[in-house]
Protein backbone atom coordinates (compact mmCIF):
# COMPACT_ATOMS: atom_id res chain seq x y z
CA UNK A 1 0.00 0.00 0.00
CA UNK A 2 1.66 3.22 -1.09
CA UNK A 3 0.31 6.66 -1.94
CA UNK A 4 2.37 8.84 -4.27
CA UNK A 5 5.30 10.33 -2.35
CA UNK A 6 4.31 8.67 0.96
CA UNK A 7 5.69 5.63 2.75
CA UNK A 8 3.50 2.81 4.06
CA UNK A 9 2.99 4.33 7.51
CA UNK A 10 2.03 7.74 6.13
CA UNK A 11 -0.35 6.12 3.66
CA UNK A 12 -2.00 4.16 6.44
CA UNK A 13 -2.37 7.36 8.44
CA UNK A 14 -3.98 9.07 5.45
CA UNK A 15 -6.41 6.16 4.94
CA UNK A 16 -7.39 6.24 8.62
CA UNK A 17 -7.90 10.01 8.45
CA UNK A 18 -10.25 9.62 5.47
CA UNK A 19 -12.05 6.79 7.27
CA UNK A 20 -12.52 8.93 10.38
CA UNK A 21 -13.96 11.84 8.38
CA UNK A 22 -16.33 9.68 6.32
CA UNK A 23 -17.40 7.68 9.39
CA UNK A 24 -18.12 10.90 11.30
CA UNK A 25 -20.29 12.20 8.45
CA UNK A 26 -22.11 8.85 8.19
CA UNK A 27 -22.67 8.72 11.95
CA UNK A 28 -24.11 12.24 12.03
CA UNK A 29 -26.34 11.32 9.07
CA UNK A 30 -27.43 8.12 10.90
CA UNK A 31 -26.03 5.91 8.14
CA UNK A 32 -24.42 2.46 8.68
CA UNK A 33 -20.67 2.65 9.23
CA UNK A 34 -20.14 -0.53 7.21
CA UNK A 35 -21.40 1.23 4.07
CA UNK A 36 -19.27 4.27 4.96
CA UNK A 37 -16.11 2.17 5.23
CA UNK A 38 -16.79 0.47 1.88
CA UNK A 39 -17.13 3.96 0.38
CA UNK A 40 -13.77 4.83 1.95
CA UNK A 41 -12.31 1.79 0.18
CA UNK A 42 -13.67 3.04 -3.14
CA UNK A 43 -12.17 6.50 -2.48
CA UNK A 44 -8.68 5.30 -1.53
CA UNK A 45 -8.69 2.34 -3.94
CA UNK A 46 -7.52 2.05 -7.56
CA UNK A 47 -10.75 3.56 -8.90
CA UNK A 48 -10.02 7.04 -7.42
CA UNK A 49 -6.98 7.96 -5.30
CA UNK A 50 -5.07 4.72 -5.82
CA UNK A 51 -3.61 4.64 -2.29
CA UNK A 52 -4.65 1.04 -1.63
CA UNK A 53 -4.00 -1.97 -3.83
CA UNK A 54 -4.12 -5.74 -3.55
CA UNK A 55 -1.65 -7.81 -1.54
CA UNK A 56 -0.61 -5.05 0.88
CA UNK A 57 -0.52 -4.54 4.64
CA UNK A 58 -4.17 -3.48 4.72
CA UNK A 59 -5.17 -6.94 3.51
CA UNK A 60 -3.14 -8.58 6.29
CA UNK A 61 -4.82 -6.46 8.97
CA UNK A 62 -8.20 -7.28 7.44
CA UNK A 63 -7.51 -11.03 7.62
CA UNK A 64 -6.51 -10.78 11.28
CA UNK A 65 -9.73 -8.85 11.95
CA UNK A 66 -11.76 -11.55 10.21
CA UNK A 67 -10.05 -14.22 12.29
CA UNK A 68 -10.81 -12.39 15.55
CA UNK A 69 -14.44 -11.78 14.52
CA UNK A 70 -15.13 -15.46 13.79
CA UNK A 71 -13.10 -16.50 16.84
CA UNK A 72 -15.43 -14.45 19.05
CA UNK A 73 -18.46 -15.97 17.31
CA UNK A 74 -17.22 -19.48 18.05
CA UNK A 75 -16.31 -18.45 21.59
CA UNK A 76 -19.95 -17.68 22.39
CA UNK A 77 -21.42 -20.81 20.82
CA UNK A 78 -23.04 -23.14 23.33
CA UNK A 79 -22.96 -26.90 22.63
CA UNK A 80 -26.71 -27.10 23.36
CA UNK A 81 -27.38 -24.52 20.67
CA UNK A 82 -25.27 -26.42 18.15
CA UNK A 83 -27.44 -29.48 18.72
CA UNK A 84 -30.67 -27.52 18.46
CA UNK A 85 -29.91 -25.42 15.38
CA UNK A 86 -27.75 -27.92 13.49
CA UNK A 87 -30.56 -29.52 11.44
CA UNK A 88 -32.26 -26.24 10.48
CA UNK A 89 -28.92 -24.65 9.61
CA UNK A 90 -27.97 -27.54 7.35
CA UNK A 91 -31.34 -27.79 5.61
CA UNK A 92 -31.73 -24.03 5.21
CA UNK A 93 -28.14 -23.49 4.08
CA UNK A 94 -28.18 -26.22 1.43
CA UNK A 95 -31.77 -25.46 0.39
CA UNK A 96 -31.04 -21.77 -0.10
CA UNK A 97 -27.90 -22.50 -2.14
CA UNK A 98 -29.82 -24.95 -4.36
CA UNK A 99 -32.91 -22.80 -5.00
CA UNK A 100 -30.98 -19.55 -5.42
CA UNK A 101 -28.59 -21.08 -7.93
CA UNK A 102 -31.44 -22.64 -9.95
CA UNK A 103 -33.51 -19.43 -10.09
CA UNK A 104 -30.42 -17.30 -10.70
CA UNK A 105 -29.37 -19.60 -13.54
CA UNK A 106 -32.78 -19.17 -15.15
CA UNK A 107 -32.60 -15.36 -14.86
CA UNK A 108 -29.09 -15.37 -16.37
CA UNK A 109 -30.28 -17.44 -19.34
CA UNK A 110 -33.13 -14.97 -19.92
CA UNK A 111 -30.48 -12.24 -20.31
CA UNK A 112 -28.88 -14.33 -23.05
CA UNK A 113 -25.78 -15.34 -21.11
CA UNK A 114 -23.84 -18.43 -22.21
CA UNK A 115 -24.38 -21.48 -20.02
CA UNK A 116 -20.96 -21.36 -18.33
CA UNK A 117 -21.31 -17.64 -17.54
CA UNK A 118 -24.85 -18.22 -16.27
CA UNK A 119 -23.55 -20.92 -13.91
CA UNK A 120 -20.93 -18.57 -12.48
CA UNK A 121 -23.41 -15.75 -11.95
CA UNK A 122 -25.99 -18.10 -10.41
CA UNK A 123 -23.50 -19.61 -7.98
CA UNK A 124 -22.14 -16.17 -7.07
CA UNK A 125 -25.65 -15.09 -6.03
CA UNK A 126 -25.95 -17.91 -3.49
CA UNK A 127 -23.17 -16.87 -1.10
CA UNK A 128 -23.78 -14.36 1.67
CA UNK A 129 -21.14 -12.52 3.69
CA UNK A 130 -20.61 -14.19 7.05
CA UNK A 131 -18.38 -11.32 8.14
CA UNK A 132 -20.84 -8.52 7.38
CA UNK A 133 -23.85 -10.36 8.85
CA UNK A 134 -22.05 -11.36 12.04
CA UNK A 135 -20.80 -7.79 12.52
CA UNK A 136 -24.30 -6.32 12.03
CA UNK A 137 -25.99 -8.84 14.32
CA UNK A 138 -23.28 -8.39 16.96
CA UNK A 139 -23.72 -4.62 16.90
CA UNK A 140 -27.49 -5.06 17.35
CA UNK A 141 -27.05 -7.63 20.12
CA UNK A 142 -28.99 -10.22 18.11
CA UNK A 143 -26.30 -12.82 17.54
CA UNK A 144 -27.40 -14.67 20.69
CA UNK A 145 -31.07 -14.70 19.64
CA UNK A 146 -32.51 -17.72 17.85
CA UNK A 147 -32.63 -16.12 14.39
CA UNK A 148 -29.03 -14.96 14.84
CA UNK A 149 -27.84 -18.45 15.73
CA UNK A 150 -29.71 -20.02 12.81
CA UNK A 151 -28.34 -17.39 10.42
CA UNK A 152 -24.83 -18.07 11.67
CA UNK A 153 -25.39 -21.80 11.16
CA UNK A 154 -26.42 -21.62 7.53
CA UNK A 155 -23.75 -19.02 6.76
CA UNK A 156 -21.13 -21.51 7.98
CA UNK A 157 -22.76 -24.14 5.73
CA UNK A 158 -22.45 -21.70 2.82
CA UNK A 159 -18.76 -21.18 3.59
CA UNK A 160 -18.17 -24.93 3.40
CA UNK A 161 -20.04 -25.09 0.07
CA UNK A 162 -17.99 -22.25 -1.41
CA UNK A 163 -14.78 -24.03 -0.39
CA UNK A 164 -15.90 -27.14 -2.30
CA UNK A 165 -16.90 -25.02 -5.31
CA UNK A 166 -13.49 -23.34 -5.36
CA UNK A 167 -11.78 -26.72 -5.24
CA UNK A 168 -13.92 -28.00 -8.11
CA UNK A 169 -13.23 -24.91 -10.26
CA UNK A 170 -9.50 -25.01 -9.60
CA UNK A 171 -9.42 -28.69 -10.48
CA UNK A 172 -11.42 -28.06 -13.66
CA UNK A 173 -8.97 -25.33 -14.58
CA UNK A 174 -6.01 -27.64 -14.07
CA UNK A 175 -4.43 -25.63 -11.27
CA UNK A 176 -4.21 -28.44 -8.71
CA UNK A 177 -2.70 -31.90 -8.70
CA UNK A 178 -4.93 -34.94 -8.48
CA UNK A 179 -8.52 -35.62 -9.46
CA UNK A 180 -11.51 -33.80 -8.02
CA UNK A 181 -12.39 -36.87 -5.95
CA UNK A 182 -8.88 -37.06 -4.50
CA UNK A 183 -8.93 -33.38 -3.59
CA UNK A 184 -12.31 -33.61 -1.84
CA UNK A 185 -11.17 -36.76 -0.01
CA UNK A 186 -8.05 -34.87 1.08
CA UNK A 187 -10.14 -31.98 2.39
CA UNK A 188 -12.43 -34.35 4.32
CA UNK A 189 -9.41 -36.12 5.82
CA UNK A 190 -7.93 -32.78 6.82
CA UNK A 191 -11.26 -31.81 8.40
CA UNK A 192 -11.28 -34.97 10.52
CA UNK A 193 -7.71 -34.27 11.61
CA UNK A 194 -8.42 -30.64 12.56
CA UNK A 195 -11.62 -31.47 14.47
CA UNK A 196 -9.96 -34.41 16.21
CA UNK A 197 -6.97 -32.31 17.21
CA UNK A 198 -9.20 -29.55 18.56
CA UNK A 199 -11.26 -32.08 20.51
CA UNK A 200 -8.10 -33.35 22.21
CA UNK A 201 -6.98 -29.79 22.94
CA UNK A 202 -10.41 -28.89 24.37
CA UNK A 203 -10.36 -31.86 26.70
CA UNK A 204 -6.78 -32.04 27.97
CA UNK A 205 -4.73 -28.99 26.96
CA UNK A 206 -6.64 -25.70 26.71
CA UNK A 207 -8.36 -25.54 30.16
CA UNK A 208 -5.10 -25.91 32.08
CA UNK A 209 -3.16 -23.66 29.70
CA UNK A 210 -5.73 -20.87 29.96
CA UNK A 211 -5.62 -21.06 33.75
CA UNK A 212 -1.85 -20.51 33.62
CA UNK A 213 -2.00 -17.41 31.39
CA UNK A 214 -5.22 -15.88 32.78
CA UNK A 215 -3.47 -14.38 35.80
CA UNK A 216 -2.39 -11.60 33.44
CA UNK A 217 -5.12 -10.01 31.33
CA UNK A 218 -2.60 -8.84 28.72
CA UNK A 219 -1.04 -12.29 28.45
CA UNK A 220 -4.46 -13.89 28.13
CA UNK A 221 -5.41 -11.61 25.23
CA UNK A 222 -2.11 -12.14 23.40
CA UNK A 223 -2.36 -15.91 23.75
CA UNK A 224 -5.98 -15.99 22.56
CA UNK A 225 -5.23 -13.87 19.49
CA UNK A 226 -2.24 -16.09 18.72
CA UNK A 227 -4.44 -19.20 19.11
CA UNK A 228 -7.17 -17.81 16.83
CA UNK A 229 -4.77 -16.71 14.09
CA UNK A 230 -2.71 -19.91 14.25
CA UNK A 231 -5.70 -22.24 13.89
CA UNK A 232 -7.08 -20.01 11.12
CA UNK A 233 -3.75 -20.16 9.28
CA UNK A 234 -3.62 -23.95 9.69
CA UNK A 235 -7.09 -24.51 8.24
CA UNK A 236 -6.34 -22.05 5.42
CA UNK A 237 -3.21 -24.07 4.58
CA UNK A 238 -5.22 -27.31 4.61
CA UNK A 239 -7.70 -25.96 2.04
CA UNK A 240 -10.37 -24.44 4.27
CA UNK A 241 -11.00 -20.76 4.83
CA UNK A 242 -9.62 -18.49 7.54
CA UNK A 243 -13.21 -18.03 8.76
CA UNK A 244 -13.76 -21.74 9.43
CA UNK A 245 -10.49 -22.11 11.33
CA UNK A 246 -11.02 -19.03 13.47
CA UNK A 247 -14.57 -20.12 14.26
CA UNK A 248 -13.34 -23.56 15.41
CA UNK A 249 -10.59 -21.93 17.50
CA UNK A 250 -13.21 -19.92 19.37
CA UNK A 251 -15.53 -22.89 19.75
CA UNK A 252 -12.66 -24.83 21.37
CA UNK A 253 -12.61 -22.25 24.19
CA UNK A 254 -16.38 -21.84 24.52
CA UNK A 255 -16.64 -24.24 27.45
CA UNK A 256 -13.95 -22.52 29.55
CA UNK A 257 -14.81 -20.06 32.36
CA UNK A 258 -12.72 -17.35 30.69
CA UNK A 259 -14.76 -16.96 27.51
CA UNK A 260 -16.75 -13.89 28.58
CA UNK A 261 -13.66 -12.03 29.71
CA UNK A 262 -11.85 -12.89 26.46
CA UNK A 263 -14.82 -11.80 24.35
CA UNK A 264 -15.23 -8.45 26.09
CA UNK A 265 -11.50 -7.71 25.94
CA UNK A 266 -11.21 -8.42 22.21
CA UNK A 267 -14.32 -6.57 21.01
CA UNK A 268 -12.52 -3.24 20.51
CA UNK A 269 -9.63 -4.83 18.63
CA UNK A 270 -12.13 -6.69 16.43
CA UNK A 271 -13.97 -3.51 15.46
CA UNK A 272 -10.75 -1.66 14.63
CA UNK A 273 -9.28 -4.42 12.46
CA UNK A 274 -12.57 -5.05 10.63
CA UNK A 275 -12.37 -1.45 9.44
CA UNK A 276 -9.58 -2.62 7.13
CA UNK A 277 -11.68 -5.48 5.79
CA UNK A 278 -14.48 -3.16 4.69
CA UNK A 279 -12.03 -0.63 3.25
CA UNK A 280 -10.31 -3.46 1.37
CA UNK A 281 -13.65 -4.72 0.09
CA UNK A 282 -14.44 -1.28 -1.33
CA UNK A 283 -10.97 -1.00 -2.84
CA UNK A 284 -11.40 -4.33 -4.68
CA UNK A 285 -14.56 -3.25 -6.48
CA UNK A 286 -13.87 -3.14 -10.21
CA UNK A 287 -15.72 -0.29 -11.95
CA UNK A 288 -14.07 -0.66 -15.35
CA UNK A 289 -16.96 -2.50 -17.02
CA UNK A 290 -19.97 -1.63 -14.89
CA UNK A 291 -21.76 0.84 -17.16
CA UNK A 292 -23.37 -1.67 -19.50
CA UNK A 293 -24.40 -4.01 -16.69
CA UNK A 294 -26.84 -1.74 -14.84
CA UNK A 295 -30.18 -3.28 -16.05
CA UNK A 296 -29.07 -6.86 -15.34
CA UNK A 297 -27.54 -5.80 -12.01
CA UNK A 298 -30.83 -4.24 -10.89
CA UNK A 299 -32.75 -7.45 -11.66
CA UNK A 300 -30.21 -9.71 -9.97
CA UNK A 301 -29.99 -7.38 -6.95
CA UNK A 302 -33.77 -7.40 -6.56
CA UNK A 303 -33.72 -11.19 -6.65
CA UNK A 304 -31.01 -11.34 -3.96
CA UNK A 305 -32.63 -8.69 -1.74
CA UNK A 306 -36.15 -10.13 -2.00
CA UNK A 307 -35.91 -13.65 -3.43
CA UNK A 308 -33.22 -15.03 -1.11
CA UNK A 309 -35.08 -14.10 2.10
CA UNK A 310 -38.28 -15.56 0.60
CA UNK A 311 -36.49 -18.86 -0.02
CA UNK A 312 -35.39 -18.99 3.63
CA UNK A 313 -38.91 -18.02 4.77
CA UNK A 314 -40.40 -20.93 2.82
CA UNK A 315 -37.85 -23.50 4.04
CA UNK A 316 -38.03 -22.47 7.70
CA UNK A 317 -41.81 -22.13 7.52
CA UNK A 318 -42.08 -25.73 6.29
CA UNK A 319 -39.83 -26.80 9.18
CA UNK A 320 -42.26 -25.15 11.61
CA UNK A 321 -40.45 -21.98 12.65
CA UNK A 322 -42.50 -18.86 13.44
CA UNK A 323 -42.60 -16.11 10.82
CA UNK A 324 -40.62 -13.65 12.92
CA UNK A 325 -37.64 -15.97 13.32
CA UNK A 326 -37.80 -17.03 9.66
CA UNK A 327 -37.98 -13.44 8.41
CA UNK A 328 -35.14 -12.12 10.58
CA UNK A 329 -32.92 -15.09 9.70
CA UNK A 330 -33.80 -14.69 6.01
CA UNK A 331 -32.43 -11.15 5.93
CA UNK A 332 -28.97 -12.65 6.47
CA UNK A 333 -28.93 -13.91 2.86
CA UNK A 334 -30.09 -10.64 1.28
CA UNK A 335 -26.64 -9.83 -0.12
CA UNK A 336 -23.76 -11.49 -1.92
CA UNK A 337 -20.41 -11.93 -0.26
CA UNK A 338 -16.76 -11.22 -0.87
CA UNK A 339 -16.51 -14.88 -1.92
CA UNK A 340 -18.81 -14.07 -4.83
CA UNK A 341 -16.29 -11.52 -6.10
CA UNK A 342 -13.44 -13.99 -5.57
CA UNK A 343 -15.40 -16.68 -7.44
CA UNK A 344 -15.94 -14.64 -10.61
CA UNK A 345 -12.36 -13.34 -10.45
CA UNK A 346 -11.20 -16.97 -10.40
CA UNK A 347 -13.50 -17.69 -13.34
CA UNK A 348 -11.93 -14.81 -15.27
CA UNK A 349 -8.43 -16.12 -14.54
CA UNK A 350 -9.49 -19.55 -15.78
CA UNK A 351 -10.94 -18.01 -18.96
CA UNK A 352 -14.52 -19.03 -18.15
CA UNK A 353 -15.97 -15.48 -17.86
CA UNK A 354 -14.98 -12.02 -19.08
CA UNK A 355 -14.61 -8.60 -17.42
CA UNK A 356 -18.28 -7.78 -18.11
CA UNK A 357 -19.33 -10.62 -15.80
CA UNK A 358 -16.91 -9.44 -13.12
CA UNK A 359 -18.37 -5.94 -13.42
CA UNK A 360 -21.92 -7.29 -13.16
CA UNK A 361 -21.24 -9.24 -9.96
CA UNK A 362 -19.33 -6.26 -8.54
CA UNK A 363 -22.31 -3.96 -9.08
CA UNK A 364 -24.70 -6.53 -7.59
CA UNK A 365 -22.38 -6.76 -4.58
CA UNK A 366 -22.41 -3.00 -4.04
CA UNK A 367 -26.20 -2.76 -4.28
CA UNK A 368 -27.00 -5.79 -2.12
CA UNK A 369 -24.43 -5.14 0.62
CA UNK A 370 -25.70 -1.58 1.06
CA UNK A 371 -29.37 -2.61 0.79
CA UNK A 372 -29.16 -5.56 3.16
CA UNK A 373 -27.27 -3.48 5.73
CA UNK A 374 -30.24 -1.13 6.01
CA UNK A 375 -32.68 -4.07 6.00
CA UNK A 376 -30.91 -5.71 8.95
CA UNK A 377 -30.46 -2.49 10.89
CA UNK A 378 -34.19 -1.76 10.57
CA UNK A 379 -35.32 -5.39 10.60
CA UNK A 380 -37.80 -5.00 13.48
CA UNK A 381 -39.55 -2.06 11.79
CA UNK A 382 -39.58 -3.92 8.48
CA UNK A 383 -41.12 -6.97 10.12
CA UNK A 384 -43.82 -4.83 11.77
CA UNK A 385 -44.86 -3.55 8.33
CA UNK A 386 -44.79 -6.94 6.59
CA UNK A 387 -46.11 -9.10 9.45
CA UNK A 388 -49.70 -9.43 8.11
CA UNK A 389 -48.41 -10.75 4.77
CA UNK A 390 -45.80 -13.08 6.27
CA UNK A 391 -48.46 -15.21 7.90
CA UNK A 392 -48.69 -17.34 4.74
CA UNK A 393 -45.20 -18.71 5.49
CA UNK A 394 -46.10 -19.86 9.00
CA UNK A 395 -47.65 -23.17 10.03
CA UNK A 396 -50.37 -23.28 12.68
CA UNK A 397 -48.12 -25.10 15.12
CA UNK A 398 -44.65 -23.64 15.26
CA UNK A 399 -41.41 -24.46 17.02
CA UNK A 400 -40.87 -22.50 20.21
CA UNK A 401 -38.69 -19.55 19.28
CA UNK A 402 -37.24 -19.11 22.78
CA UNK A 403 -33.65 -20.05 23.48
CA UNK A 404 -32.69 -21.76 26.75
CA UNK A 405 -32.77 -19.15 29.49
CA UNK A 406 -29.37 -18.27 30.95
CA UNK A 407 -28.98 -18.95 34.66
CA UNK A 408 -30.44 -16.15 36.77
CA UNK A 409 -28.89 -14.73 39.93
CA UNK A 410 -30.39 -12.59 42.69
CA UNK A 411 -27.10 -10.91 43.61
CA UNK A 412 -23.90 -10.22 41.68
CA UNK A 413 -20.80 -9.57 43.80
CA UNK A 414 -17.52 -8.29 42.31
CA UNK A 415 -14.48 -9.40 44.29
CA UNK A 416 -14.42 -11.78 47.23
CA UNK A 417 -11.85 -10.75 49.77
CA UNK A 418 -12.64 -10.95 53.48
CA UNK A 419 -15.40 -8.35 53.28
CA UNK A 420 -16.76 -9.82 50.07
CA UNK A 421 -16.84 -13.35 51.47
CA UNK A 422 -18.79 -12.15 54.49
CA UNK A 423 -21.40 -10.53 52.21
CA UNK A 424 -21.57 -13.62 49.99
CA UNK A 425 -22.15 -15.87 52.98
CA UNK A 426 -24.88 -13.57 54.33
CA UNK A 427 -26.67 -13.39 50.95
CA UNK A 428 -26.51 -17.15 50.48
CA UNK A 429 -27.73 -17.75 54.06
CA UNK A 430 -30.73 -15.51 53.32
CA UNK A 431 -31.68 -17.78 50.43
CA UNK A 432 -30.37 -15.66 47.53
CA UNK A 433 -28.48 -17.06 44.56
CA UNK A 434 -25.13 -15.27 44.17
CA UNK A 435 -22.79 -14.85 41.20
CA UNK A 436 -19.26 -13.92 42.29
CA UNK A 437 -17.03 -12.21 39.71
CA UNK A 438 -13.27 -12.22 40.30
CA UNK A 439 -10.22 -11.50 38.14
CA UNK A 440 -8.13 -14.28 39.71
CA UNK A 441 -8.23 -17.53 37.64
CA UNK A 442 -7.22 -19.51 40.73
CA UNK A 443 -9.97 -18.06 42.90
CA UNK A 444 -12.13 -20.50 44.87
CA UNK A 445 -15.22 -19.90 46.97
CA UNK A 446 -14.78 -21.44 50.41
CA UNK A 447 -17.94 -20.98 52.46
CA UNK A 448 -17.99 -21.73 56.17
CA UNK A 449 -21.35 -23.42 55.64
CA UNK A 450 -20.75 -25.97 52.83
CA UNK A 451 -24.50 -26.53 52.41
CA UNK A 452 -24.75 -23.08 50.81
CA UNK A 453 -22.35 -23.94 47.96
CA UNK A 454 -25.13 -24.68 45.44
CA UNK A 455 -26.36 -21.07 45.80
CA UNK A 456 -23.00 -19.51 44.86
CA UNK A 457 -21.32 -19.54 41.43
CA UNK A 458 -17.97 -18.09 40.36
CA UNK A 459 -17.15 -16.29 37.09
CA UNK A 460 -13.81 -14.98 35.85
CA UNK A 461 -13.77 -11.39 34.62
CA UNK A 462 -12.17 -7.97 34.74
CA UNK A 463 -14.41 -5.35 36.36
CA UNK A 464 -12.37 -2.52 34.84
CA UNK A 465 -13.25 -3.70 31.30
CA UNK A 466 -16.22 -1.60 30.23
CA UNK A 467 -17.56 -4.32 27.91
CA UNK A 468 -17.45 -7.22 30.36
CA UNK A 469 -20.61 -6.39 32.41
CA UNK A 470 -22.64 -6.77 29.21
CA UNK A 471 -21.93 -10.51 29.33
CA UNK A 472 -23.54 -10.94 32.78
CA UNK A 473 -27.22 -11.70 33.61
CA UNK A 474 -27.82 -8.18 34.91
CA UNK A 475 -31.59 -7.99 34.47
CA UNK A 476 -32.34 -10.74 37.01
CA UNK A 477 -30.19 -9.23 39.78
CA UNK A 478 -31.85 -7.64 42.81
CA UNK A 479 -28.54 -6.20 44.03
CA UNK A 480 -25.11 -5.62 42.46
CA UNK A 481 -22.27 -5.14 44.93
CA UNK A 482 -18.61 -4.31 44.31
CA UNK A 483 -16.15 -5.02 47.12
CA UNK A 484 -13.20 -3.93 44.96
CA UNK A 485 -11.04 -1.39 46.88
CA UNK A 486 -10.55 1.03 43.98
CA UNK A 487 -12.53 4.22 43.44
CA UNK A 488 -11.73 4.46 39.71
CA UNK A 489 -12.55 0.80 38.99
CA UNK A 490 -15.84 1.14 40.85
CA UNK A 491 -16.78 4.27 38.90
CA UNK A 492 -16.04 2.56 35.56
CA UNK A 493 -17.89 -0.56 36.67
CA UNK A 494 -20.99 1.28 37.87
CA UNK A 495 -21.35 3.33 34.68
CA UNK A 496 -20.75 0.25 32.55
CA UNK A 497 -23.43 -1.65 34.48
CA UNK A 498 -25.96 1.12 33.77
CA UNK A 499 -24.87 1.31 30.12
CA UNK A 500 -25.56 -2.40 29.70
CA UNK A 501 -29.04 -2.19 31.18
CA UNK A 502 -28.61 -2.94 34.89
CA UNK A 503 -31.59 -1.60 36.84
CA UNK A 504 -30.80 -3.13 40.24
CA UNK A 505 -29.35 -0.98 43.05
CA UNK A 506 -25.57 -0.78 42.82
CA UNK A 507 -23.38 -0.67 45.94
CA UNK A 508 -19.63 0.00 45.91
CA UNK A 509 -16.95 -0.11 48.59
CA UNK A 510 -14.79 2.71 49.96
CA UNK A 511 -12.08 2.29 52.60
CA UNK A 512 -12.04 5.89 53.81
CA UNK A 513 -14.45 8.80 54.11
CA UNK A 514 -12.40 10.70 51.50
CA UNK A 515 -12.88 7.83 49.02
CA UNK A 516 -16.60 7.70 49.79
CA UNK A 517 -16.94 11.41 48.98
CA UNK A 518 -15.43 10.80 45.53
CA UNK A 519 -18.62 8.95 44.53
CA UNK A 520 -20.73 12.10 45.00
CA UNK A 521 -21.50 12.62 41.32
CA UNK A 522 -22.42 8.96 40.77
CA UNK A 523 -24.70 9.04 43.81
CA UNK A 524 -26.42 12.21 42.60
CA UNK A 525 -27.03 10.63 39.16
CA UNK A 526 -28.27 7.33 40.69
CA UNK A 527 -25.46 5.47 38.93
CA UNK A 528 -24.48 4.27 42.42
CA UNK A 529 -27.08 3.83 45.15
CA UNK A 530 -24.98 3.00 48.21
CA UNK A 531 -21.37 3.34 49.34
CA UNK A 532 -20.25 0.68 51.83
CA UNK A 533 -17.49 1.59 54.31
CA UNK A 534 -16.44 -1.71 55.91
CA UNK A 535 -13.69 -0.24 58.12
CA UNK A 536 -15.97 2.44 59.61
CA UNK A 537 -18.79 -0.06 60.01
CA UNK A 538 -16.45 -2.55 61.73
CA UNK A 539 -15.17 0.17 64.08
CA UNK A 540 -18.73 1.18 64.99
CA UNK A 541 -19.61 -2.45 65.70
CA UNK A 542 -16.49 -2.85 67.83
CA UNK A 543 -17.29 0.27 69.87
CA UNK A 544 -20.86 -0.90 70.35
CA UNK A 545 -19.60 -4.28 71.57
CA UNK A 546 -17.14 -2.67 73.99
CA UNK A 547 -19.82 -0.35 75.35
CA UNK A 548 -22.10 -3.35 75.86
CA UNK A 549 -19.43 -4.90 78.09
Amino acid sequence: MMAAGLDTFATMAAVLAVAAVVAFIAHRARQPLIVAFIVVGVIVGPSLLGWVGGGDSLELLAEIGIAILLFLVGLKLDIRLVKSIGPVALVTGLGQVLFTSLVGFGIALLFGMPVVVAVYVAVALTFSSTIIIVKLLSDKGELDELHGRIALGFLIVQDIVVILVMIALSSFGGERDGSLGEQIAGVLLAAVGVIGGLAIAMRWVLPGLLKLVASSQELLIVCCVAWAVTVAALTDYLGFSVEVGAFLAGFALASTPFRESIASSLSGLRDFLLLFFFIGLGAQLDFSSIGTQVPAAIIFSAFVLIGNPLIVLVIMGVMGYPKRVSFLAGLAVAQISEFSLILVALGRDLGHVDNDTVGLVTLVGMITIAGSTYMILYSKQLFAVLEPVLGIFERRRTIDDALPEPKRYDVIVFGHGRFGMHLIEEFASAGYSVLVVDWDPYAEIRLEDATLADRVSLAYGDASNGEFPGTLPLRSAKWIVSTIPSVEVNKVLARSLRHHGATAPVAVTAHTEAEAREFGRELDENVINLVLEPFDDAADDAIAALEAL
